[in-house]
């Protein structure tokens, strides 16, 4: 079938650039200065949460991925069962960059990236053990897997922002209403072994040539690149989506996120309604 070849090639040149990765065991620790990651402890905020961050070092010209990676790489998985006190977290992720390799689109950081990190305790008041395991690829002129263990207690008696957790939740990107959006609306189509989607997104520019990225709440859902093009004050999104077991699927509308990326900001959007 067209759509399941197209998709069957898509991961071949993913695996082919991540070839390295797959034919290197997944490390137990990162090798030696390719990359540091630490817990920042931040600051037990009003509502009783917590606001920590985890900050990433890259050596020189490596990169690591955003959670929506684009056509090769892989996201940042976090498991924080080693915690206590914990009863959960949300990262607030920063804009990614564009990166472009051999043909393939990802979306990722160069160098350095701080995810702030909301921390909610199960017992609000008492200290807060962050400790848990980071799995991660990092790449270069090739690719390698990394398995980290972070940790750290959390102060319950610091309620003063850290600038380094400020400054990288000032880099996230702007929701909907801080963009300007009026409306978004999503028109659905059968393909061969899939949907095809278009959305129309009404906003001001968000810069240059936009990017648009489209995550479904499905981990099972393919989502293929995306095409943008403005229309004057619309942007239309375009893409194709596939069930990665080959079969039917029906399409949560409230779990679609849109992630705009423009040379000026980013916006992030959620939820795309029937444009009837």
């Amino acid at each position: 079938m067209r759509h399941v070849g197209i998709m069957i090639r898509r991961l071949i040149a993913t695996c082919l650039a991540l070839g390295a990765l797959f034919a290197t065991p997944v490390q137990a620790n990162a090798p030696p200065g390719m990359l540091e990651a630490r817990i920042l402890p931040g600051w037990r905020m009003a509502d009783g949460r917590h606001m920590a961050a985890i900050h990433i070092t890259l050596k020189d010209g490596w990169k690591t991925y955003w959670r929506a990676p684009g056509d090769a790489g892989i996201p940042p998985a976090f498991d924080w069962r080693g915690s206590r006190n914990l009863d959960g977290t949300a990262i607030t992720w920063p804009a990614p960059r564009r990166i472009d390799q051999g043909g393939l689109l990802t979306f990722g950081y160069h160098d350095a990236v701080t995810l702030p990190l909301t921390v909610t305790p199960s017992r609000t008041g008492r200290p807060v053990r962050l400790e848990g395991v980071l799995e991660m690829g990092v790449c270069k002129d090739i690719c390698v897997p990394v398995r980290l263990t972070v940790a750290a207690d959390l102060p319950r008696d610091v309620t003063r922002p850290d600038p380094r957790i400020v400054a990288a939740l000032a880099e996230r990107p702007l929701s909907a209403g801080e963009a300007g959006v009026s409306r978004v609306s999503c028109r659905l189509r059968p393909i061969e072994d899939g949907l095809g989607l278009v959305a129309e997104i009404t906003m001001p520019s968000a810069g240059g040539d936009e990017l648009a990225v489209i995550e479904t709440a499905d981990p099972r859902v393919w989502v293929a690149r995306t095409t943008a093009m403005r229309q004057g004050p619309r942007l239309i999104a375009e893409t194709e989506l596939v069930h990665v077991e080959g079969r039917s699927f029906m399409l949560d509308r409230s779990g679609l996120r849109i992630t705009v990326l423009g040379r000026d900001h980013a916006v992030d959007i959620r939820g795309c309604a029937s444009s009837g």
